[in-house]
């Protein structure tokens, strides 16, 4: 079962993954105005695309996340095309609708549209109004997963995050370039989190920035670790042992969950902003 959810950009639903902790588990941050949630909305997902530029998810000019506009909701913020993702900063972002119209007045200086973005992302962000926050990159292990074309199978407690909530494109129909492509990616994914594009990479998309920052964090780890686990059954001659699918289904309500992605994001963005010294102030302005 799919983990969707309600509310606004940073909406989490209530879940059993609250019971991982002991204690009151934080919420995503309430804000005063519209203006001020969009400041840190272009604030984190520059974050997202830095944080993806130091895990090597990079490769050349392929890779790229989006969030939806919490003002212009028919519009979601777009890295600019040919732009490292360690150099993104917030008036980097573009702004663009769901026509390929870039909201010049709204966007910074490099306003050059990937147009594989545009076609995937305006797809899902249309077909899926729960879906906030997409991101795709050409990361090794997801590409080198996807060549399988099949769905990962449940062999560890983090693999469980997707259990039953990944669909599988098993196609490749080259560079995403129109919009049939983009819509049958959508159709593959389905309700669900995520989704593996045969012989392309992994794509996510959830209801928040740092979910899907954690989720395909903890996909492309668990695309290398099945990828390692298989080599390593295939030269011992045994087998992977596949976790029931009933533990399975309980493990995922734990940490498959949006609550649970958003809160396991938080130590990327945590860590990120102690080695830049560069963080969101929620009560004076964008940053300090």
């Amino acid at each position: 079962m799919a983990s969707t959810a309600n509310g606004t950009g940073h909406g989490v639903e209530e879940d059993s993954s609250r019971k991982a902790a002991v204690g009151t588990v934080p919420m995503p941050p309430k804000f005063s105005s519209k203006e001020r949630e969009r400041a840190f909305l272009k604030f984190r997902l520059a974050q997202a695309f830095r944080i993806f530029g130091k895990l090597g998810y990079d490769e050349g000019v392929a890779g790229h996340i989006t969030v939806r506009d919490c003002i212009r909701t028919d519009c979601f913020w777009v890295n600019p095309f040919g732009k490292h993702f360690s150099l993104i900063q917030p008036s980097d972002l573009i702004l663009v609708d769901h026509h390929a119209n870039v909201q010049a007045a709204e966007s910074g200086p490099n306003t050059l549209l990937n147009k594989a973005a545009f076609m995937i992302h305006s797809a899902i962000h249309a077909a899926r109004p729960d879906v906030h926050c997409a991101a795709h990159s050409h990361s090794v292990y997801g590409r080198a997963f996807s060549t399988l074309g099949k769905h990962l199978d449940m062999i560890t407690q983090d693999s469980c995050a997707f259990y039953e909530d990944h669909g599988v494109y098993d196609q490749y129909g080259g560079v995403v370039l129109d919009e049939e492509e983009g819509e049958h990616i959508v159709k593959a994914m389905g309700d669900k989190k995520a989704v593996i594009l045969q012989n392309h990479g992994i794509l996510v998309a959830t209801n928040n920035i740092e979910a899907t920052v954690h989720f395909f964090i903890a996909m492309e780890k668990s695309c290398q670790v099945q990828l390692l686990a298989d080599a390593a059954a295939a030269g011992t001659g045994r087998k992977t042992v596949i976790i029931p699918p009933k533990d399975a289904k309980i493990t995922h309500g734990v940490v498959g969950t949006m609550l649970a992605g958003w809160f396991s994001g938080q130590p990327h963005f945590q860590l990120l902003e102690a080695q830049e010294g560069v963080k969101f102030d929620f009560t004076q302005g964008p940053a300090i």
